[in-house]
């Protein structure tokens, strides 16, 4: 079984790239401890400034470890990864119907006999 990825999430000076281990154990801390504080955000924030990450990057994270778990609705990391594989598929396939359009087009040219040789 594959590992899920995190997308990267990039800020608006630079981008930074967390260790899989990071995100995971942060993601897990909160899941863990945020009945510990007043809200989901404000476990968010404490572990976030622990791990030296901006709030709203481990916010994301939770999000879709959420989604990912099933605990809120929406696209998991696999159906995201599986979706993209299939418009890379439909965009290749499009493409090759593009090129078999234009050969059979241009071998009808070439096989009409009503047509005038060039």
């Amino acid at each position: 079984m594959e590992t899920k990825s995190f997308e990267r999430i990039e800020s608006m000076s630079k981008s930074k790239r967390y260790p899989r281990e990071i995100r995971e154990r942060s993601v897990a801390l909160v899941l863990e401890h945020q009945g510990e504080h007043s809200s989901q955000w404000a476990c968010i924030r404490s572990i976030a400034s622990k791990f030296g990450m901006t709030p709203e990057t481990l916010r994301l994270w939770v999000r879709q470890a959420e989604t990912d778990r099933g605990l809120i609705a929406g696209i998991s990391t696999d159906e995201k990864q599986r979706l993209k594989e299939l418009e890379r598929e439909n965009k290749e396939l499009r493409r090759a119907n593009e090129i078999l359009k234009a050969a059979s087009a241009f071998f009808a040219r070439e096989l009409d006999p009503r047509m005038p040789k060039k």
